[in-house]
Order: C-alpha cells, then structure tokens, then sequence
C-alpha cells in the first residue's frame, strides 16, 4: 500500500482507479503515508530535521524549524524535545515523532504498523489523534496485535494469518476470543493475562542483585532495589520514569554518574560497567526494547545470529573460532526450542516476523548462560501467539532459577508475570506491589502521582 515492496499479483484500488506506488515517496505524493513499527528516522540529525527531512525549503533557518516543530508536537500533546538527537530517546518517543511526521504530511491514506509502543497517557493522545483525523476525513490503517485497542478504536475488523485473510466485519460483532481464535486458530483467553493467585507467586531465591542510590543525571535519581533468583521482578512505570535507563546502566550499556554514582553489587560484589562485555562475562544479559537497533544483525541468518550469542561469550568449541557444524547444531536445537518459524534455515533475522524476531533476540541471550536477565517490553510487536510463547519462555527461566527482570508499559502483562511489581516515577522506584494484593488502578495511581 505504502509502495515499500510490490506485489506479485492482484490489484490495489485508490479513488476507485488502479494503482501502484512504486516507492514509498511517490505513494506519499499521492497521500498515503505510513508509520512503521521499526523506527525510519535518522538517527544522527535532531527530532525536529527528521519531522521535516524530505520536506524541506531551498533556505531553512534552524530556528525557525525548531520552533515550527515544536508547535506542532504540542498540539498532538507529545512530550518530546525537537532539539534532541532522535538516537537518544527511547523507544516510545521515536514512536512519537514517526506519528508526528506522517501527521504532518497531510496524508489522505496514514497506515500505523503497531503505533502503540507507548505509555497509557500517550495511547489516550493518540487514540484522540486518530479519532481528529477521522473527523477531517482521513482514512486510518490501524495494525495491530492488540486485541483491546482494536476493538476500542476501529470501525471495521480485518484480520489474517500467515498472510491470507480469514476474517472481516464490523467491529461490532467482534469480541476478544472471537479475534483470538481467527488470529491463531484456537481460544487462548485461558491462557494470556490470568490474573494468579498468592499460592502462585514464587518465594524469593538468593540475592543476584542489588542496587544503591544509582544516580543518572536527571533521569535516574537515586535509586534503590534490589533482584532475587527464581523470581520475576516486574518494572513498571510511565516513559521517562528511568525504567529502561536503570536496566541499561545495569547491562553496561550507559554510563551512570562517576561521582555520587551509587553502586551496583552483583552476586555480592560491586560492579561498574562501561560497556556491555564484562556484563555479559559476569552472567547479566539485557534483552533491548528495540531489537531491530540492537537485537540482532538482520542481514544475517538465524544460525550466524545465535552463534553470536556464543562468540560474545567464548563459549563455543573453538574458543572464539567460528566451528560451522556447532553453528548448525546450535541453529537447529534453538530454533526448535524456541519455536522459530522461518521460510527456510538461511532465512535472514529481518525476514522474520516480529515473533520470530523476539524469539531469536532471547536465544541469543540465554546462549550466554546468564544468572540475570533483564526483559524490556518483551512482547512489543509480537502477535497474540508469540506473548504466550514468550509468556511461558519468561516462566521457564525464573523456575530454572534465574534473577529475571522485566519491564512493560502493559499493565496486565506486569501484574500476569511478575512476582513482585516495582514501580517508577521521576528517576526511582517509588512504590512495591505483590501481584495478588494490588490492582491495576493502584500500580497506575503510584506511577502517575
């Protein structure tokens, strides 16, 4: 539809005439525009330059375009700063301005490739965005693996499976399970976010980790908790909250303050990671929220992708020699174990779909035998089938013994998985649930106020 790859058969009517857009430009010259669930931007030129790239006058003034830039986002109520590099927001804020742009283009036609990697309040903005766009006569393609929003923001209800349409009414005959079974085949309402009782909950192992007064400029305050074995620690909390930055200064993947730093102690000791190697060495592996960036060498196959696991750690037979048959026999017992489906075993990781993808980026991880592993947004673009996989993966780990942390911005996923829920606010961790003592409403109060 967006002209990014072309068809081999069939037809696509726009204004009742045939039509064919052979790239993604020409499609938005002619009104359709797209946003994609992997982020387009450039990373290296500021918010404000990607919201106007391709659109730009013969003379611009920068000034001018950050202050045009930020009108715009204010209106649309998204929080984001246009003088920012688009590499050192998160996830839901590139998420934000990918919205913006398309927005901005005046589109007749927007199609929205899971849009909704964002925090409850952002969704709400969003969703009014949408529901104006309507009103102004745009036509909206909402794709999405989120049951509940799709019934709560759609007309009209398509749905398919490994790529042929199985179903396609109003929304108003839909309902939840109705969905589920198009979309997989059979009911899993038993299965995703059951609430668990307190028998269900696991006792705390020994201490992996702990963390004291872990300062990050503005973005981490001094903040405090601590992570068991055989257990789930949920991390919950608005975009911005320090959630991911936390984890990611955990994993060595940033920098906290060298000065009144805090500490962070890691089977007993104190550890202090510049980058990610030692980390992973140590038994602490990060599964990124953006696979796409950081999960993965997507021009690789699935077999080279997990070896990658091993070669980061020295793990394999060669001693960081690359052996082809371990490579394969790794591939092979993965891939069943986790259940990755592909076209063929040379599939590359970005012929994947988002499921599969996931599915890789975990293997990759628990190749390197770690004690802690820290899950953000595991499920983020993952059809319905893939979160109980994923689900159940997640499950496995913290029964064989595992610290695990995982950090969601989805409510019922946090209260479902975790044994114990910590939630974030401005920097810190401000409040500590027990799955079956608390409801969502109350994980949402301390998050916001």
């Amino acid at each position: 539809m967006a002209g990014v790859v072309q068809p081999t058969a069939g037809t696509m009517l726009f204004d009742g005439q045939p039509s064919l857009f052979p790239t993604p430009a020409i499609a938005l010259r002619n009104g359709v525009a797209m946003v994609f669930q992997e982020t387009t931007l450039a990373p290296s030129m500021t918010v404000a330059q990607n919201l106007y790239l391709g659109d730009e006058r013969l003379l611009n003034r920068l000034r001018g375009v950050y202050i045009s830039a930020q009108q715009f986002l204010q209106a649309l109520n998204f929080h984001v700063d246009p003088t920012a590099t688009v590499a050192s927001p998160g996830a839901a804020k590139k998420q934000m301005v990918e919205i913006v742009r398309a927005v901005r283009h005046k589109a007749r036609v927007i199609v929205f490739d899971e849009p909704t990697a964002l925090t409850p309040e952002e969704k709400h903005h969003f969703f009014a965005l949408v529901e104006g766009l309507k009103s102004r006569g745009v036509s909206i393609v909402f794709i999405s693996h989120a049951i509940e929003e799709a019934l709560a923001i759609a007309d009209r209800i398509t749905i398919l499976r490994d790529g042929e349409h199985i179903a396609a009414d109003a929304t108003a005959t839909f309902d939840r399970d109705k969905i589920i079974r198009a979309m997989v085949g059979r009911s899993l309402s038993g299965e995703l976010y059951k609430r668990r009782g307190r028998e269900q909950i696991r006792t705390p192992g020994r201490r992996v980790l702990s963390v004291q007064d872990l300062t990050m400029g503005n973005t981490v305050r001094n903040n405090s908790f601590s992570a068991y074995e055989d257990q789930i620690t949920g991390l919950f909390g608005l975009v911005g909250s320090g959630r991911s930055e936390t984890a990611r200064i955990i994993g060595g993947i940033i920098k906290r303050d060298f000065f009144h730093g805090g500490e962070v102690r890691f089977e007993g000791r104190s550890a202090r990671y510049r980058t990610p190697a030692p980390a992973v060495r140590d038994g602490i592996v990060y599964v990124t929220e953006d696979r796409k960036l950081e999960g993965f060498f997507e021009t690789m196959p699935i077999a080279d992708n997990l070896y990658a696991g091993l070669l980061a750690k020295n793990l394999n037979a060669g001693g960081g020699i690359a052996n082809m048959a371990e490579m394969r026999a790794l591939a092979d017992t993965w891939t069943q174990t986790l259940n990755i489906r592909a076209t063929d075993k040379n599939a590359r990781a970005v012929e994947l779909s988002g499921g599969n993808q996931q599915k890789l980026v975990i293997g990759k991880a628990l190749l390197q035998r770690p004690r802690l592993v820290i899950f953000d947004e595991p499920t983020r673009g993952v059809d319905v089938g893939a979160i109980g996989e994923s689900h159940n993966f997640i499950d496995r780990i913290a029964d064989q013994g595992m610290a695990v942390i995982m950090i969601s911005s989805y409510l019922p996923e946090i209260v479902n998985l975790s044994d114990r829920i910590l939630v974030f606010r401005q920097g810190r961790v401000v409040e500590e649930f027990t799955p079956g003592d608390t409801t969502e409403e109350n994980i949402m109060y301390a998050a916001v106020h």
